[in-house]
């Protein structure tokens, strides 16, 4: 944690003196369930701002427990779109044989048990919002078939000749790295540039430490609303023990220790057991971590010309290792600033 948030988070300690404010923890720039005022989080929201009013396919990046959500309904409702529908399917939570069904819908008798018609998630969000989390879990199958619907706006339910067309903003997330995805030939680079038009990152919690104290406030008062009980007090200690982990888990990760911590604090003063607070889970990823697909090309491309030590043609060069012939690879790596060690 920097100095400067330090500085600020001890400000916002001591300002709140220990004792839950009366008001509504303000929502920052009146964005619904985003909580917070770190700059950070600021130049997140100015993003969504920016690129709400049109139709530009946006990809969310980030760890898993950052509110990628959030941030795709942020960008639905302050979209011409949001008196429409905002729709959103998880890749990761349905088995892959039922996935295409879920998002294209299927016809009566199309497969085993498809006993009657069924209205896919496309069709639900047509002239609204898609938001498709976990896109790095879609199978590579069923990826050419989203690939046409970015680009053509139809699709055909599972079962039907007939084609439809849609008008819909899609939304994706993921926590994976798509980038590496593509070299390992789990991703299609084509689908990766059309989902990755708008790309937003989201910060970890750790990022953003000043917007931790906000956060307690919001959760405790949510959880003790849905409890029926009344917690008036965060402990000093206890508020800055909160803002000093690291929190792998992310803003999911601290709104279930609250809810916990109030579940089993007896009186009026929030308890947070300690050992909630000790954590082995490593983050996933970080900021910094973060590559573009010429970073993990030009690594890529690197590592297997130190394998053949740099020579390009031939049955054991690396054009032939890399699947390309030796112009494409020399325009390659003129591109990505590839030299020989010795030029």
């Amino acid at each position: 944690m920097s100095l400067n948030s330090l500085a600020i988070v001890d400000d916002l300690l001591s300002t709140l003196n220990v004792e839950l404010l009366d008001e509504p923890v303000r929502e920052e720039a009146e964005f619904e369930g985003i909580v917070g005022q770190s700059s950070t989080l600021r130049k997140v929201l100015h993003l969504v701002e920016t690129v709400a009013a049109g139709n530009s396919t946006v990809l969310l990046r980030g760890e898993t427990g950052t509110g990628k959500e959030l941030v795709a309904r942020a960008i639905h409702y302050r979209s011409r779109r949001k008196d429409r529908n905002f729709v959103k399917l998880n890749c990761a939570a349905i088995p892959t044989g039922l996935l295409e069904s879920e998002l294209f819908g299927h016809e009566r008798g199309a497969f085993t048990g498809a006993v009657t018609q069924k209205v896919g998630r496309l069709e639900l969000a047509d002239q609204g919002s898609l938001f498709l989390d976990e896109i790095g879990d879609i199978p590579l199958e069923l990826q050419p078939k989203l690939l046409r619907l970015l680009q053509e706006r139809e699709f055909e339910r599972l079962g039907s000749t007939r084609t439809k067309k849609v008008d819909v903003r899609v939304v994706s997330a993921t926590h994976r790295n798509l980038e590496e995805m593509i070299l390992e030939k789990q991703f299609r680079s084509d689908l990766y540039y059309r989902l990755n038009v708008f790309p937003i990152f989201i910060p970890p919690l750790r990022d953003r430490p000043e917007d931790i104290p906000l956060l307690v406030q919001h959760f405790v008062r949510e959880a003790a609303r849905r409890m029926n009980k009344m917690i008036h007090t965060v402990p000093t200690e206890t508020m800055a023990a909160l803002t000093e982990y690291h929190w792998p888990g992310n803003i999911r990760e601290l709104e279930n220790v609250i809810e916990r911590a109030v579940i089993l604090s007896p009186g009026s003063v929030l308890h947070v057991p300690s050992r909630d607070l000790q954590s082995r889970i490593t983050p996933e990823c970080d900021s910094e971590k973060l590559r573009t697909l010429a970073d993990v090309e030009r690594e890529h491309i690197r590592a297997t010309l130190k394998e053949t030590r740099w020579v390009l043609s031939g049955p054991r060069g690396a054009a032939t290792l890399l699947g390309m012939n030796r112009s494409t690879l020399y325009f390659r790596m003129k591109k990505l600033g590839i030299a020989r060690p010795w030029s």
